[in-house]
């Protein structure tokens, strides 16, 4: 609240101001980065990366069906073609065996999305597009401070996307940033960030007027949303030690009621140090997931599922998706369900969801499978 009130006192609430500035310095510090350019959403982020590729009609771009739809939209607006990849059924991250068979001569963009912020096996995806020459755009909206390797989440791609929406570990109710992993993008992505014009090297005085330059559009957040931001990211160590005490929480006291009923608890390889964005299960089918969602609404406790294929989507199928083309994404996504999870969460709270799960009446839900 002292950092809006100093921005709400100062004579710059629009992009770029002072806290927009702390909040690119302490991520490029902290990440070891060569920039990082706040945005007004994720989904923003990942058209600027699509508009820096030189996205064009007919290229094609290699994407989970298991993300949100933001993710496959940034590369649809410039005419791309998705490419949809199932997902390995233990980290449910984009599957890199199956990976080469998908490139063609069109192949312009590999997406992978670090679901639940564990990283996706970056070294097997790097080597193939290295191989072939293509960029690689890390969706890395749940991510931020993730590792895989002992490398931070959003550092492999030429290009990475970071979310700031209400429901990630750092939020200032809507906004996202882009992270630029290869120099030779950072001018171009400040033009396309400032409407396609050149106001950037205008500030810095390196041009002595600023002009529409290329194509762009308004992608700065308020001032004031990053002075939230950066009240967050200033603690970053403390939220993320309460997630990871509320995330091992529910491992901990749900690990043997979840071997004795068939439910699936979240895979964590050991080369991947994870963000502790959600928690989630596997059931054991949708009528059970179902009958617990019912089971725990009943209790005045919201759990929810997750993404749905995008490539049985309305839209995914009128780009040629149709049932079996990735059946991993099929069946997991019917059967996943997330739990509360939030920074402020108590042990009565936690004890609660895991009570409630725990007296779910699980022979009586077993039949359901």
């Amino acid at each position: 609240m002292a950092y809006i009130q100093q921005t709400m006192q100062g004579s710059h609430i629009s992009g770029d101001g002072e806290f927009t500035q702390k909040c690119h310095k302490l991520l490029q510090d902290a990440l070891v980065i060569p920039k990082v350019l706040l945005t007004t959403s994720c989904t923003h982020a990942l058209e600027m990366a699509a508009l820096l590729l030189g996205i064009q009609p007919g290229d094609e771009v290699i994407i989970p069906s298991f993300t949100f739809v933001s993710t496959v939209n940034a590369f649809v607006l410039r005419g791309a073609h998705p490419v949809f990849i199932d997902i390995r059924p233990d980290t449910l991250n984009l599957d890199e065996s199956l990976l080469e068979a998908l490139i063609t001569e069109r192949t312009r963009a590999i997406v992978p999305v670090h679901y639940a912020g564990v990283g996706c096996e970056m070294d097997t995806i790097m080597g193939i597009a290295q191989e072939y020459n293509i960029p690689v755009v890390e969706d890395n909206a749940h991510g931020l401070f993730g590792k895989y390797k002992g490398k931070y989440l959003g550092t492999f791609g030429a290009l990475a996307t970071q979310s700031f929406h209400e429901t990630k570990n750092f939020t200032c109710g809507e906004g996202g940033a882009l992270m630029i992993n290869d120099p030779d993008y950072i001018q171009q992505a400040e033009i396309i960030r400032e409407k396609g014009t050149n106001r950037s090297r205008f500030f810095r005085g390196q041009v002595d007027k600023y002009t529409w330059v290329d194509l762009g559009s308004s992608y700065l957040p308020s001032d004031i949303l990053a002075a939230i931001l950066y009240a967050q990211l200033e603690k970053r160590d403390m939220i993320q030690e309460k997630r990871a005490s509320i995330w091992h929480y529910y491992e901990r006291k749900l690990q043997d009621w979840a071997q004795a009923s068939g439910v699936r608890l979240p895979y964590i390889p050991a080369d991947c140090q994870q963000a502790y964005h959600m928690f989630y299960m596997i059931l054991p089918s949708l009528a059970y997931r179902q009958a617990l969602i019912a089971h725990l609404k009943s209790q005045g406790i919201l759990s929810v599922f997750h993404y749905l294929p995008l490539h049985l989507s309305k839209m995914g199928r009128q780009f040629g998706g149709q049932e079996g083309d990735c059946p991993v994404t099929e069946d997991l996504s019917d059967r996943l369900l997330r739990l509360p999870f939030y920074n402020t969460m108590d042990d009565t709270q936690l004890e609660f969801v895991v009570d409630s799960i725990m007296n779910s009446g699980i022979e009586s839900l077993a039949d359901c499978s």
